[in-house]
């Protein structure tokens, strides 16, 4: 009994890094708590001389990690072990999530205006010509009895976890996670009083994005409660000028005629701002008072250009003119990419490429096949793997769904080790994981989770209802060796023969990611069907730098990455494509396609924007 309370006792301790450009902000911290939920442990970061639960998200938010940041996990209990371990790779692997999600600042367009000109920040690009209408809220109660205080609380989760679960493979998904977190924490236990308290101590911080979160599930719970705040906005068109707008107010007036968004407050990375960029309102954030106190705003005809980021109250007619012109241009651009996201893509040249997308579960294929994806490209399995085993009828079922879409699909056998881990198998501790057991090396040192996962495959394949018999490409991560790449291919071979499944329409192919397989092309084309080069490790491989180094970082469009390639292409007679972050890159697109590159694979919300630019090519 004593030697269960000392390992109950013993404290297990990891030191993580921020690695996040955007640091450990709301969002990826939710995620984490999130997590945390997972295990019988007292888990607690300790960071700056404090030390605070890791399962509140206001405890962490305090702390104000950013990047180059460490702190100490600290795991006691049952779980702790486990729970270490776990969450130290979950931490890095939403690290390299939220690098993915830096927003870029949108490079603002040079431009003259005669009229006094104001000047901000883009957020969501786009011409507005319009009268200003300054933000305004009206509140009052309603006809029927209101919630007790915890059960408006527990409705409000209700509708966050709604909403979540509705936009699970859109940018803006994890804002609805995060403000459900936040609800969870100890701030919105008793009142109101407490959420106040934090909205003050936030307002004139760096942190001051966040009051609009606060603010927001305040004004939610209150609705539940029957006192209800609602924007006073007109029918006409309008150009809304407010110091910041809460996340739900952006889905609201994205349903009136709002022709653009003047944000006093805020920053790029606000949820305001990712929701408004994610309507496609064009927007800007001009940190100075626009309106005096008192002053009606009146300005009728005001020009909100958030291509060149900035604003003009009172423009001449040439301004207008000219405004009214880059509206057209602009529009017409936006919808022709849109209306022609079906159509091949060409260069002016004629010559023919393909646009696929990689995706990651069924709400994401459908998603990439509205964008006008010509098939799949990267089918990453992981999400069914990451919390509990799935089934073979499970594996079976989602393979046949997102094989009923498309008539081309590369799918990606399991890629674990390095950053990614599975709960429910041991890895041993490496010191240096993206070296070690990860990928095919994995896969073939667990045979039976592998066999079951090309079962499901090859029996998805079948079953599929798609009239085209669509080619199934099955894709072995990290190799290295022609060996591995063999033992993999027998493996599904003897799997087909021992269910009697027909393989004629399966080809087996690599993702090319570690640098050796370049200086054995010649003998892998006489064994696999394709290639998919991986830019994102083979950069990370070529550079000897770890993707979630907290110091170092390898460029993505260095020479010498543009060398490999160029080598790649001239070398294998097979078919190959790309499906790293640098086809998604708008400087490589046309040097990549130079090279002889012609099928590309990228994120479904590039794919119409990517075509029209590779047709003016």
């Amino acid at each position: 009994m004593k030697f269960l309370k000392q390992i109950f006792r013993k404290r297990i301790e990891t030191t993580l890094t921020i690695t996040s450009k955007n640091g450990f902000h709301l969002r990826p911290i939710a995620k984490f708590v999130n997590e945390t939920k997972s295990f019988q442990a007292q888990i607690s970061i300790k960071s700056k001389g404090e030390e605070v639960s890791a399962k509140q998200v206001p405890k962490i938010l305090t702390l104000g990690l950013e990047e180059g940041d460490s702190f100490i996990l600290s795991c006691t209990g049952k779980d702790a072990q486990k729970a270490s371990k776990h969450l130290s790779s979950f931490f890095k692997q939403i690290m390299k999530e939220d690098n993915l999600n830096v927003v870029e600042e949108i490079e603002q367009e040079d431009e003259e205006y005669e009229g006094s000109t104001l000047s901000g920040y883009s957020i969501a690009k786009g011409v507005a010509i319009s009268s200003i209408v300054l933000y305004k809220k009206i509140e009052h109660k309603g006809n029927h009895k209101g919630l007790p205080l915890r059960d408006a609380i527990a409705k409000t989760q209700e509708e966050l976890t709604r909403l979540y679960e509705a936009n699970k493979t859109k940018d803006e998904a994890h804002i609805y996670l995060a403000q459900k977190e936040l609800l969870n924490s100890e701030i919105f236990d008793k009142n109101f009083e407490n959420i106040d308290r934090e909205i003050e101590r936030l307002i004139g911080t760096k942190f001051e994005s966040r009051v609009a979160d606060y603010q927001d599930l305040k004004e939610k719970i209150l609705s539940y409660m029957g006192i209800k705040t609602e924007l006073k906005l007109p029918d006409t068109p309008y150009i809304l000028l407010a110091n910041d707008l809460l996340p739900s107010e952006v889905g609201i007036i994205a349903k009136t005629s709002i022709q653009g968004v003047i944000l006093q407050r805020g920053t790029p990375t606000s949820h305001a701002s990712i929701l408004l960029r994610s309507e496609a309102i064009p927007s800007i954030i001009i940190n100075n008072s626009i309106c005096d106190k008192g002053n009606s705003c009146n300005y009728p005809n005001a020009i909100l250009d958030a291509n060149s980021g900035d604003l003009i109250l009172k423009p001449t007619e040439s301004d207008l003119k000219k405004a009214q012109i880059k509206q057209q241009k602009f529009k017409e651009q936006q919808a022709q990419s849109y209306k022609k996201r079906f159509e091949s893509t060409k260069t002016k040249s004629g010559k023919e490429i393909q646009i696929l997308a990689n995706i990651a579960d069924l709400e994401s294929a459908k998603e990439a096949k509205e964008q006008g994806a010509d098939g799949v490209g990267l089918f990453r399995t992981e999400f069914l793997f990451t919390e509990v085993k799935p089934t073979l009828e499970q594996q079976t079922k989602t393979y046949a769904e997102i094989f009923n879409l498309f008539e081309t699909i590369t799918i990606r056998t399991l890629d674990i080790g390095g950053d990614k881990s599975l709960p429910y198998i041991n890895i041993p501790k490496e010191n240096n994981p993206f070296l070690g057991i990860r990928g095919i090396r994995f896969s073939l040192q667990e045979e039976t989770l592998l066999r079951e996962q090309l079962q499901a495959i090859l029996v998805g394949a079948t079953i599929s209802n798609n009239r085209t018999n669509p080619t199934i490409k099955i894709m072995f991560p990290m190799i290295s060796t022609i060996d591995e790449f063999t033992q993999a291919k027998n493996i599904a071979i003897e799997v087909a023969q021992k269910k009697s499944i027909n393989i004629e329409n399966i080809q087996f192919g690599i993702m090319l990611e570690v640098p050796c397989v370049i200086f054995a092309i010649k003998e892998f084309d006489k064994i696999v069907d394709f290639y998919s080069i991986g830019t994102n490790d083979l950069t990370q491989y070529l550079f000897a730098i770890e993707r979630t180094h907290p110091t170092l970082t390898a460029d993505a469009t260095s020479p010498m990455i543009f060398s490999a390639l160029k080598q790649i292409i001239e070398t294998t007679q097979k078919p190959i494509s790309i499906c790293g972050e640098l086809a998604g890159l708008e400087d490589a697109t046309e040097r990549l396609i130079e090279m002889g590159y012609s099928t590309l694979s990228l994120s479904a919300k590039l794919i119409p924007s990517l075509k029209e630019r590779i047709r003016n090519i």
